[in-house]
This record gives C-alpha cells, structure tokens and sequence, in this order.
C-alpha cells in the first residue's frame, strides 16, 4: 500500500456461550489482526466477574497459557488496536473494564466520536474521573449513569448520546451487547457456534472459528443476546438517518475474504479493477500489483485490459502492515523492507502497478524507485480510488490535510513527483459504481471532503491528551 502513514481503528470480537470463550476470542482476533497491531485484549465472563488481559504487542505475542489461565468463563470479548485517539499505551488498550452501581462492564470499540471533547468536558464536569485519553472510555461512564435500571439501558441511551463512528461488543456478566452507530461506517456480523453466538468486525474471523454466518448488524442496531437468544433494539429507528458505509473498507482495510456491507471485499476490488483499466487504459507488457490490498484491483485491471498479470514485486510477510506502525521511525524501516522486486519479471517490461491508495506518496516514490532500479522500461501508476483530499474524523488516521499529497499537488507535480510515465486514479464515481449498492449508502469523505456528520472536535489523535496537558499548566 502506498497510503504509508494511514492507520486503521480496530477490530472487534464478541463470544457468547462457549467453553472455550478465551481461545475462541484469541482465534478470532488473529483473524482481524490487520485492524491494529498495537495493542490486544480479551475479556472473559465467568457469570459472576469479568477478567482481562491486555498488552502491546500482536495477538499471538499477548496470549499464552498463562494468559488464558487468568481468562475463565464462557462468555469474552476482544479488541485489536491502532489508536486514532489517545497514545500508543497500554492504559489505552482495550477492552475497557470498570465496576459500577449495577455491576461490571467491558467495551471493546472500532470508530472515533465526533464529539468526543464535548462529552467528556460534560461528564467531567459532573464529576466523572477518565482512566484513559481514549474516546471509548465515553462510552463507559455514559453507560453507569445511576439513572438507568439496567446495562442494555445505558446502553441504548449512551449510543444516543455519542456521534461519529461506534462498533461496540460489550460485555457484562450474564450479557453480550452488540452496537453499531445509525450511519453504518464500520461493519459488524453476527455468527452462530454451536449453542452459542459471535460477533465480529469482519467474516473472516467467523471462518476461522468455524461459525455459522446468520446476517449483518444493522446500522443504528443494538443487539444483546443472553441466555434469552438474540434480541434487537433500534435507538434510531424515527431518526431516518442515511447510511454512511466507510468505502475505504472495501479499498483496502477489510480482507478480502470477508463479506462486509452486503458484498464481498475481493469481489468489490477486482471490480474497482475493472472501472481502473476502463477509466485509465494505457499500452504495457505486465500489470504488477503491490501486495497484498493491490492483489485483486490489479487481478480486475489485468482481466479488462487483458494485460498479463505479473506478481513483479514479493513482499516479507513477516514486516505487518506498514501504515499501522505507530511511529515514524518504524515506519520508514518497514517501507524499505515490506517488498521487493523481481527483476526477472520487470527487466526491459513496460509496467503497470496497481495499487489502493496514495496518501504522502512517500513510499508509492520508493517502489517506483525500486521498479527502476529493477530494469523496468516504463512505469505506469494506477490507484484503484480516488485522491485523498481530506482526513478522516471516523476512525482512520489519515494525516491532517496539509500532508495529503493530493491536496496540495495537482495531477502533473504528483507525476512528477512519483517519477512515472502516467500516473491514473480511479474516479469517485468509478468507485462508488463498483460496489454495485447505491451511491448515499458510502460515506468517502476523504475523497470528496463531504463529511456526513456535523464534525465537532479536530482530527488530531491526541486531542484528549492535549486538552488534558492544557488544563494541568
């Protein structure tokens, strides 16, 4: 990818009802480890209390036997986390457990509140004391207001309360709680495993636990499933809000086996590849595709085009995802060593490359760089969406608009700049006809700069802190 410094938000998972609720919590976070490499944790219901276990780190690094000791009960929820608000510390790994009035919660949540500061200046103001510089600790201290008789109460009124981008599982001791926000930015499933059920950021994390996939959560849906079976609850439901799906789910976050928004993320790449070829058709020898979230839009490219698709570059599978490394130091080492040409396959070729996305455009120059040095004849650049133009207040953290090179640059100083022969995007209407669903149930702000909701706070991760930093002086 050559969106080197984005970060995506996180990745959830919710088991209720398993003997085994831990390892089938820590399967299914190794399936949605592409969501955050920064963080991990389990909490599990024993029906009585809640036990947690969270650290930096990856999801395979976290939990061993020890861990899993400390994790009883048949009822878990898991986190995976990049941080889009709040430092890269273990006091902001999740899930966020507290003991309050009608008992004990945990909450595990993918997206950003667009109110964030508003919120917590108020619940501050009354007294609330915050553990943590996250959003997500909102959501707990909205929930245990006195006033409410029950969890799946607080619940329903906190999610009226919070906007932006909320995935929530919560756990409580009897109770798994499913939320998301009423424009649908981030994706949730529900699955069936034997006698109990799973909720999950993505499908992915069903197949691998073997789990039956019953259907999408809805946008604007609270769902709470206990020893009662599944029931649903919609806050919503007069409000007649639009859906507002991140687009760039599809683009280049969800894997490709999984099925989110109603579609198939491979299936809707190959498409985006298609609509580039059509859109921006040029004479080549290869088309190469940068891996891994370059593999299907440049596999479409090569269909339409019926240019032989050629997999010039390899990429260490062992470096993770370049954007979710949380400094810049480990960043620049990771872009140097994530791929590496074949200079067999691209020697004296006229080239292609596909890829999902350009943000600085620091790393899209390197690969060209390395084509070049590879022997390549020409070099063609083809992004499978449009150009980035604005950041993202729900959940990905793009940088601020000044460092977008799209912004700031026109279509001749990026060419220039990556070094090409030619240099095509994919239009936003190319795009959103890709998804084959009507074009108002996306949000692609970052595209168009047409954000869906009134934006109340900045776009700095650390806004919470910095609030907090002023108020000490």
């Amino acid at each position: 990818m050559s969106g080197e410094n984005i970060k995506h938000h996180c990745g959830v998972f919710g088991i209720y009802n398993h003997p085994q609720a831990a390892r089938i919590a820590h399967l299914g976070l190794f399936a949605l480890q592409h969501r955050g490499e920064e963080a991990a944790g389990i909490c599990t219901s024993d029906g009585s209390d809640l036990h947690l276990v969270k650290r930096t780190g990856h999801v395979g690094e976290i939990f061993d036997e020890a861990a899993f000791a400390q994790l009883p009960g048949k009822h878990a929820i898991g986190h995976v986390r990049y941080s889009t608000t709040g430092s890269s510390t273990i006091t902001n790994a999740q899930p966020c457990k507290v003991d309050y009035s009608r008992g004990q919660i945990a909450i595990a949540h993918n997206g950003n509140l667009v109110n964030a500061q508003i919120l917590r200046a108020e619940l501050e103001a009354y007294g609330s004391i915050f553990g943590s510089t996250t959003d997500s600790e909102i959501f707990v201290h909205l929930i245990a207001k006195p006033s409410y008789r029950s969890h799946v109460e607080g619940v329903v009124e906190a999610a009226k309360r919070v906007k932006g981008a909320f995935t929530l599982t919560i756990l409580t001791e009897d109770q798994l709680i499913g939320v998301r926000d009423p424009y649908g930015f981030r994706p949730l499933c529900l699955g069936k495993l034997g006698d109990g059920f799973v909720l999950a950021s993505e499908t992915c994390a069903l197949d691998l636990i073997e789990a039956q996939f019953i259907r999408e959560i809805e946008p604007g849906e609270v769902v709470v499933i206990d020893r009662n079976g599944v029931k649903s609850h919609f806050p919503y439901k007069d409000a007649q809000i639009p859906k507002a799906q991140c687009i760039f789910e599809h683009v280049y976050f969800a894997r490709p086996d999984s099925t989110i928004f109603h579609d198939n993320v491979g299936f809707v790449r190959e498409r985006l590849g298609r609509q580039l070829a059509k859109e921006h058709p040029v004479e080549a020898d290869i088309v190469v595709p940068v891996p891994d979230s370059g593999n299907f839009a440049a596999m479409g490219y090569s269909h339409e085009s019926r240019i032989p698709l050629a997999h010039g570059f390899i990429r260490n599978h062992y470096i993770g995802r370049t954007f979710i490394s949380p400094t810049e130091a480990g960043r620049s080492l990771k872009v140097k060593i994530k791929l590496n040409p074949i200079r067999q396959f691209v020697k004296g070729q006229r080239v292609i490359v596909v890829d999902d996305s350009i943000v600085r455009g620091n790393t899209a120059k390197s690969r060209v760089k390395l084509l070049r040095a590879a022997g390549a004849k020409e070099v063609h650049m083809r992004i499978s969406c449009p150009p980035h133009i604005s950041p993202c207040f729900y959940g990905i953290d793009f940088p601020s608009k000044k460092e977008l090179l799209a912004a700031n640059n026109s279509m001749k100083e990026i060419k220039q700049f990556l070094n090409v022969e030619s240099l095509g995007y994919l239009s936003l209407k190319g795009m959103l006809e890709a998804t084959m669903q009507p074009a108002t149930d996306f949000c692609a702000a970052c595209f168009s700069g047409c954000y869906p909701t009134e934006i109340y706070d900045d776009v700095d991760k650390f806004k919470l802190e910095n609030k907090r930093k002023f108020f000490d002086l």
